[in-house]
């Protein structure tokens, strides 16, 4: 799919990168450009981004600066490189295809971009002016300003993948199984209606230039009205790739169909928690919209608690801050004593009356995954939650909730275990793995009617999803927010499935004691990212007799706080946490996390 990009120009100087190895800075490189400049890119061994540099506003000053970036190095021959004060051409060509050598650059405010790449991916960001951009299976990723954008959106041979951050028109399909999506959109004023638009393609551009004498200063008039009208115009062409407009990378679901709502979806928009409904309308803006419709007007959470004073005639001067201590593994610290805490408000130090252990019960949510299609595999979930049950202080609520392809509740809190053991037989396993749904559903409808009290999350799955609305990054704020501690217990579904099928694993004691699997390493990583984030603890069970061992460490770990009572300052009526409140511990490498406040009545 090579695209005829550089044509031959007599104004053009060709630099070589041999002549920039003698500045000691092989794979750096920066041009002065006009203002308007066209920047050509091939680069069919790795990623191309492009970024605006804001800050460069004036024409005299503007230049395209450019890094190269590959494991063993850049030589001269293998990029190339023609450039003038209106056109820059960079073509990458190794000399090992199998070489990967990536383009960073970063160009003034309303450049224009033409780039061309096979699997690499192509960012762009900033006020350009326009993008034509050509891949094959490459994500294209475009933040641009939105006050003015006309796109064209092109799959060749896929059905189209795509988010947006702003409405698009409606898919066409075209002759030979392409896809195209074609508009303009504007959160801005609209532009100035009386002039002539610049052609979509930059073929037509090119075309229309050469076919009359005047037409360098009919481009250039065109320009600067494009420039005062502040288009945007993105032409992106690819051939099974994802297009991402104003949508970060890291924020995308693996499954990027619009489908119905799911139960899990409906309760999150319904939270009013503004962060995780966004990232839903972006999933599935038309399914999004119809079910807004049919509630009444939504009151969003705000980021942050409001503090409030509270009367109380009662009150001794005394509070009682609900704390957890932990190291630098995340891990509780127990055995402290009063001699060990500072409580500080604002500069302040205050005096510590008295430390004890907490001893307010926990109300915990036992999550588990239950999308396995393995013959059995149910029965391994039921009894591993079982065990669980069985393991925790018999004063602890437990709800019980599992999920696939949506979430289901299977038992509200109780703490009649033998009520959630017989629950534990109304569930069966299959389908489809909608995890980060289902977390922030467990936030947003089973524990935040319990805000300010002790709550936990446990989930037992392989940490692997494939059907949420949500992407993982969007859940972390609304995570750390809600005060729950999370135990993720990421269990590979290969170690599930042979232990679960395999009917003789009871007559080998040593081999299902032993019995090893593997997790993928993005589950790893987003399951430390959790614990970390909440105040939990990961646990990557590599062998089924680890479970057991994890369900005692966290009830361990949840057993371990403390409630310090404290001298607050006269008059201070403030409730829940305070942002001049800090209490630390004297001992090194530790980390105190306020959960809770509390005012002690003269009356206790």
């Amino acid at each position: 799919m090579r695209m005829q990009f550089f044509s031959i120009l007599t104004t053009l100087g060709v630099v070589t990168l041999g002549a920039l190895a003698g500045l000691g800075q092989p794979a750096e490189r920066s041009f002065p450009v006009a203002a308007g400049a066209r920047i050509e890119i091939i680069n069919h061994f790795g990623r191309v981004s492009a970024t605006v540099d804001g800050e460069k506003q004036k024409a005299d000053a503007e230049t395209v600066s450019f890094a190269m970036v590959s494991a063993g190095g850049v030589a001269g021959s293998e990029i190339k490189i023609r450039a003038s004060q209106t056109l820059i051409q960079i073509e990458v060509a190794p000399v090992d295809v199998k070489k990967r050598i990536d383009l960073n650059l970063t160009v003034p405010p309303r450049t224009r971009l033409k780039i061309e790449t096979r699997e690499g991916e192509v960012r762009i960001g900033g006020d350009i002016a326009s993008a034509e951009v050509r891949t094959v299976t490459g994500t294209i990723a475009a933040d641009v300003p939105t006050e003015n954008v006309r796109y064209s959106l092109l799959w060749t041979a896929s059905r189209p993948r795509f988010l947006s951050d702003f409405e698009l028109s409606k898919i066409k399909e075209k002759a030979g199984g392409k896809f195209r999506i074609d508009g303009t959109y504007s959160d801005g004023p609209a532009p100035n209606s009386d002039k002539k638009p610049l052609p979509l393609h930059e073929e037509d551009l090119d075309r229309e230039e050469r076919s009359a004498e005047g037409a360098s200063e009919k481009k250039s008039r065109k320009q600067k009205n494009d420039k005062k009208a502040g288009l945007v115009t993105l032409d992106l062409e690819t051939a099974r790739g994802i297009i991402l407009l104003n949508i970060p990378p890291n924020e995308v679901t693996r499954d990027l169909r619009e489908r119905p709502l799911t139960n899990a979806a409906m309760s999150i928009i319904r939270s009013g928690d503004s962060l995780l409904m966004e990232a839903i309308r972006r999933a599935a803006p038309q399914y999004y919209g119809d079910y807004m419709r049919t509630l009444p007007p939504l009151k969003l959470e705000p980021r942050f608690a409001e503090r409030r004073k509270v009367e109380d005639p009662g009150y001794s001067g005394l509070k009682v801050a609900s704390v957890r201590v932990s190291d630098i593994n995340n891990r509780a610290v127990g055995d402290l004593t009063g001699t060990d805490f500072e409580v500080l408000e604002g500069s302040t130090e205050r005096e510590v009356i008295s430390v004890r252990p907490a001893t307010a019960p926990f109300n915990l949510v036992l999550l588990l995954d239950v999308s396995g299609s393995v013959e059995n595999y149910v029965n391994f979930i039921r009894k591993a939650a079982r065990n669980f049950v069985n393991t925790v202080d018999a004063r602890d609520r437990i709800a019980v909730v599992t999920f696939n392809d949506d979430v289901h509740v299977v038992s509200k809190f109780t703490t009649d275990k033998a009520e959630l053991s017989s629950s534990l037989d109304t569930f069966d396993a299959g389908g489809a793995t909608a995890y980060y749904d289902a977390l922030a559903y467990t936030l947003a409808e089973t524990l935040r009617p319990l805000k300010g009290e002790r709550t936990a999350i446990v989930v037992l799955t392989d940490g692997d999803d494939n059907r949420s609305f949500l992407p993982f990054d969007s859940m972390l704020s609304s995570i750390e927010e809600s005060g729950a501690l999370i135990y993720p217990l990421y269990v590979p579904s290969a170690l599930v499935a042979a232990s679960a099928s395999d009917a003789n694993a009871s007559m080998d004691a040593l081999r299902s004691r032993y019995l090893q699997g593997d997790l993928t390493s993005k589950a790893k990583l987003e399951g430390d990212r959790l614990a970390k984030v909440s105040g939990g603890v990961y646990y990557e069970i590599s062998k089924l007799s680890q479970l057991q061992s994890a369900y005692e460490d966290i009830v361990s770990q949840l057993r371990t706080a403390y409630e310090i009572e404290y001298r607050s300052e006269p008059g201070n009526l403030e409730a829940g946490v305070s942002p001049r409140l800090r209490i630390r511990t004297k001992q090194p490498n530790t980390f105190v996390q306020i959960r809770s406040v509390e005012q002690r009545s003269a009356r206790n």
